[in-house]
């Protein structure tokens, strides 16, 4: 089947770049993306085009600062997108996984700081495939919890627990097989409802308007990015991320997406303005600035019977500050500049 041949040629992608030396990752990402390629990477990287440029300024400098990096996948499904409120599919196939890049950061990228500590970078990354083409990647790493991981936060503490990111619980998530056609359009309509549905009900009278839950387990895994952490129960969830996030943002509304997808019993959506919204209220004590921003953002959930019960969550929060008025890369300087200037 497609799908399984399209799931075959990402991880055979990957494998190639885990195996090759800094200087090769050229000529790795020409042999499998295709010329026209474009790379929607995390700020301040942003938008990529061709094979060349994204072996450039992603993949070579992160293998140069970080020689023995390795990969570890929590997860591989694909399927054809549905990302529209309608149901409707646009026709393209995506490949979608996330998990570590782990190892020991000898040298810098993007000025942030070798360290002695062993690095787990927490990735998510949706690949679209045309006639056995990669032709695009939306990719996300979480820089915020890398900034915490060598002593340099540039947001608050987080609310929820930090670092905290495993694979599915009870359930393999690298999909290698055909799943059951029945349970993959069950997860994909969950997904469709939550999404456009639920979450878009939001009318700010309560969080109750959403109804979440009837999508989230009350002892759903929530594992949020740098900066916000994770959430154990559905309680947690409204309490330490969704309530403060309503108020700084009471507008956001789920858009078309880029990709929704599922395979058995997980669902991963991407959209690079994914949710739009406008920023009136403090958010993790940036001021509100009254202007509109567009989140890009990963997701990928597991569904057991009729809820989700765990929920993986990558935003692009450099660029989401960015768009609020502040640089948190300015700020990782800061602090470098602070402990730098602290006796030794």
């Amino acid at each position: 089947m497609q799908t399984q041949a399209n799931k075959d040629q990402v991880l055979a992608y990957w494998a190639a770049l885990d195996a090759a030396h800094a200087d090769d990752l050229g000529a790795v990402c020409a042999a499998h993306l295709a010329p026209e390629f474009t790379w929607n990477g995390p700020a301040p990287m942003s938008l990529q085009t061709g094979p060349t440029a994204v072996s450039k300024v992603f993949w070579q400098p992160l293998k140069q600062a970080i020689p023995d990096l390795k990969r570890e996948i929590h997860m591989v499904f694909a399927g054809a997108s549905s990302g529209r409120a309608d149901g409707g599919t646009d026709g393209e196939t995506w490949v979608c996984g996330t998990g570590y890049l782990s190892g020991h950061a000898q040298g810098q990228f993007l000025d942030i700081p070798a360290t002695d500590h062993p690095l787990r970078l927490r990735w998510g990354a949706f690949y679209k495939l045309r006639q056995g083409r990669i032709i695009e990647c939306q990719m996300i790493l979480d820089f915020v919890d890398w900034f915490d991981q060598i002593g340099l936060p540039v947001l608050p503490k987080s609310r929820g627990i930090a670092h905290v990111y495993p694979a599915p619980t009870g359930y393999d998530g690298v999909i290698r097989g055909p799943q059951d056609i029945s349970q993959t359009a069950e997860t994909l309509r969950m997904g469709r409802q939550f999404l456009h549905g639920g979450l878009n009900r939001y009318d700010a009278s309560g969080l109750s308007s959403m109804g979440m839950a009837d999508f989230f387990h009350p002892n759903v895994k929530w594992y949020g990015p740098g900066g916000i952490g994770a959430c154990f129960s559905l309680t947690e969830f409204e309490t330490l991320h969704q309530t403060p996030w309503l108020e700084a943002f009471p507008d956001r509304k789920v858009q078309t997406l880029d990709a929704l997808i599922a395979e058995g019993a997980l669902l991963g959506a991407a959209g690079v303005a994914g949710v739009c919204a406008t920023h009136s209220g403090a958010y993790l004590t940036t001021p509100a600035s009254g202007k509109p921003i567009a989140v890009s953002g990963l997701d990928f959930w597991l569904r057991q019977d009729d809820k989700f019960t765990e929920n993986w969550v990558f935003v692009d929060m450099v660029d989401l500050f960015a768009q609020m008025g502040e640089d948190l890369f300015a700020r990782l300087h800061q602090q470098i500049a602070t402990r730098s200037a602290r006796p030794q």
